[in-house]
C-alpha cells in the first residue's frame, strides 16, 4: 500500500487517535480507553474518549517539555525520533506511576495508562503540578529493545 494513501486514510478512520500509540502497539502499554483497528495490515489505535485523549495529549507534551535535556533534544516542535518517543511514552508513564502509586513497584508493562494518569490527577490535582524530577528519571533510565547485531 502506498505511504500517502495510507495516512489519508488513517487520518479518515482515526479521528481521535490515541498519543501513546506507539507503546500500546509496541506492547509495553494498555488503555482501557484504546480500542485497535487494522488498515491493510497495518494497526493503529482509537482513543474511545475526547476527555482521556486531551489529558494524554496535555501529559505527552508536559512529559516531552520536561525530558528535553535527557532526551538531548533541543528544538521543542521537531518530531522525535521512535527510539526518543518511546522513551518519553514508557519512560514516561512508568514514571508516573511510581509517584501515583509509590507504594506499587512499576510494572514492565503498564497495564492502563487511562488508570494512571487517573490515579495521578487524584493525587496532584492536575498534571502540571507533578513531581517531574522522579518522572524524568524514569524517562532517562528506560532502555527500549536493543538492536539485534548479526556476528560478521
Amino acid at each position: 500500500m502506498d505511504n500517502e494513501v495510507f495516512r489519508k486514510t488513517y487520518r479518515a478512520i482515526n479521528e481521535r487517535f490515541c498519543p501513546f500509540e506507539k507503546s500500546i502497539l509496541t506492547n509495553n502499554c494498555g488503555c482501557s480507553r484504546g480500542r485497535r483497528f487494522c488498515i491493510a495490515e497495518r494497526e493503529g489505535i482509537n482513543c474511545g474518549s475526547d476527555a482521556a485523549q486531551a489529558r494524554c495529549l496535555e501529559l505527552l507534551e508536559l512529559l516531552r517539555r520536561q525530558a528535553r535535556f535527557a532526551l538531548k533534544a533541543t528544538d521543542e516542535d521537531a518530531a522525535l525520533p521512535h527510539a526518543k518517543a518511546m522513551r518519553v511514552q514508557v519512560g514516561g508513564l512508568r514514571g508516573l506511576h511510581a509517584v501515583a502509586m509509590p507504594d506499587a513497584p512499576i510494572p514492565e508493562t503498564i497495564e492502563d495508562i487511562h488508570g494512571i494518569i487517573a490515579a495521578a490527577l487524584d493525587h496532584f490535582h492536575t498534571l502540571a503540578a507533578l513531581p517531574y524530577q522522579p518522572i524524568i528519571r524514569q524517562i532517562a533510565a528506560y532502555q527500549g529493545r536493543r538492536r539485534l547485531r548479526r556476528p560478521r
